[in-house]
């Protein structure tokens, strides 16, 4: 696997596309109604991948610059998003975004802020923001509920264990306060067999075909959806996490 974290998803990029569970409406809402984001609002999606968000921004009517590093996942946001001349895609990244100087209204991360130098992010995000602006940091957070997402935390726990969530420390360290809020919807995701499967090989921690315990796994994830399954799908429940602020 790579070192560098914006190439961690080069070989994965088709199961992101189609297993990665999308954000719900109400991050909008919320953004709307807590951060000042309008129609007319100018939107700097950073680390964008296949596009889950900036569409969320463009159904809205937002002017969104999807910055990108990786240049699979970046293709494949471009591919989504053809449709929407709002969305501009972009080489760059956290830390060099290429974004003019106070160009964006809201700066926006789903799932991407584990992966940046929050320091070097932190400057950059200050210099293309306007005076006044925004930050929103979006993760899908899995649910432990009892049954079938407890199992699969438990797989998650053994073939992947990495921890990406974003402890209060740093973002009271990344917002330089406690000024950020936090919101949170219920978000859920049903997968048939091969949903499930995919949804798995679409992290990054996740073994890939060819390695010692991608069979394991595949059996595992198997039994997990056959003991749980109902109509043929299983259900992956999420808590949808906004993290909004000012720098302070």
């Amino acid at each position: 696997m790579s070192s560098d974290p914006t190439q961690r998803f080069s070989s994965r990029v088709e199961d992101y596309i189609r297993y990665r569970p999308s954000y719900p409406a109400e991050v909008i809402a919320f953004l709307e109604r807590e951060c000042g984001l309008t129609s007319q609002s100018r939107v700097a999606d950073i680390g964008s991948g296949t596009g889950l968000l900036s569409e969320l921004f463009l159904r809205f009517g937002c002017e969104v610059d999807g910055v990108e590093p990786n240049a699979e996942m970046r293709a494949a946001g471009e591919r989504l998003l053809a449709g929407w001349p709002r969305f501009h895609s972009v080489t760059g990244r956290a830390e060099a975004t290429t974004l003019p100087d106070g160009s964006a209204d809201l700066v926006s991360a789903g799932q991407a802020f584990h992966w940046f130098d929050s320091d070097a992010a932190r400057t950059e995000f200050r210099r293309i923001l306007k005076p006044g602006g925004w930050v929103a940091l979006v993760w899908n957070e899995r649910l432990r509920s009892p049954g079938f997402n407890a199992g699969y935390d438990d797989l998650v726990t053994r073939y992947g264990p990495e921890h990406l969530h974003a402890e209060t420390s740093e973002l009271d360290h990344f917002f330089g306060g406690q000024g950020w809020r936090l919101a949170q919807f219920p978000n859920q995701q049903r997968v048939d067999r091969e949903g499930l499967r995919g949804r798995f090989l679409s992290s990054s921690y996740a073994p890939l075909p060819g390695a010692a315990n991608y069979q394991p796994l595949m059996q595992e994830l198997d039994g997990l959806f056959d003991e749980f399954q109902k109509d043929g799908r299983v259900t992956l429940s999420y808590t949808t996490e906004v993290y909004a602020g000012r720098f302070q």
